[in-house]
């Protein structure tokens, strides 16, 4: 459950990660693998919707995803949408990348390699991933016209899910730092960080939240 003293510096970061893009019909939806599995089970639901004719489940394993998906997070992930009713050959698996850059320049290599002409992509990733997810892939991928995806719901119904909400708050708290640094060291473009959410952020780091921060010097680009 969501302490109260945090409760509205967690909504203030939660709303700023939600682009809230519509959607729409794309060439390709990009499951971006994480320990999420309900990123899988919306890209399959984009699927099903007509949002998309083509799947690419991307993600090798982190930490945080071993257990969950010993065979990596593509794999299962493409289990849970055929589960789901996709069809196989609606699917492609990128099972290599270990960050979202190499998300992102992995699945553009894996589409080429098979001679699939892209020009517009929706990515789907964890609520909290959407801005960092879009920084990322405009700045790899410049061409694409791209949007976002993410299961809908609220905040109280995302943590109500999740088996450790100061792991959530943990991640939003990193995310939001990322949308910064990241930009600065050339991954991602640049997003504008209102004085609102920087305050919110400040207070949280101050709170304890410091599991997911990037170091000045530290070269992980993952999550």
């Amino acid at each position: 459950m969501l302490p109260e003293r945090l409760r509205a510096d967690v909504r203030t970061l939660w709303d700023y990660h939600d682009l809230r893009h519509g959607p729409r019909r794309s060439d390709v939806g990009i499951g971006l693998g994480s320990r999420d599995p309900g990123v899988a089970v919306h890209t399959a639901e984009l699927f099903h919707a007509g949002c998309f004719p083509l799947i690419v489940f991307t993600g090798a394993n982190a930490p945080t995803t071993l257990e969950r998906f010993p065979r990596g997070e593509a794999v299962h992930y493409r289990e849970i949408a055929l589960d789901l009713g996709v069809p196989d050959e609606a699917i492609l698996v990128e099972p290599e990348a270990r960050h979202t850059g190499e998300n992102i320049a992995f699945t553009r290599r894996l589409l080429a390699e098979r001679g699939i002409a892209v020009r517009t992509v929706t990515l789907v990733s964890r609520p909290y991933q959407q801005r960092r997810a879009y920084a990322t892939a405009k700045r790899s991928w410049p061409e694409a016209d791209l949007v976002c995806a993410a299961k809908g719901g609220s905040l109280e119904d995302y943590l109500a899910g999740s088996e450790e909400v100061e792991r959530v708050i943990g991640m939003l708290v990193g995310e939001t730092q990322r949308i910064t640094e990241y930009a600065e060291r050339g991954f991602a473009i640049p997003q504008r960080v209102p004085p609102g959410v920087e305050r919110a952020f400040g207070r949280l780091v101050e709170a304890g939240f410091t599991q997911r921060l990037v170091t000045v010097r530290d070269g992980d680009h993952s999550m």
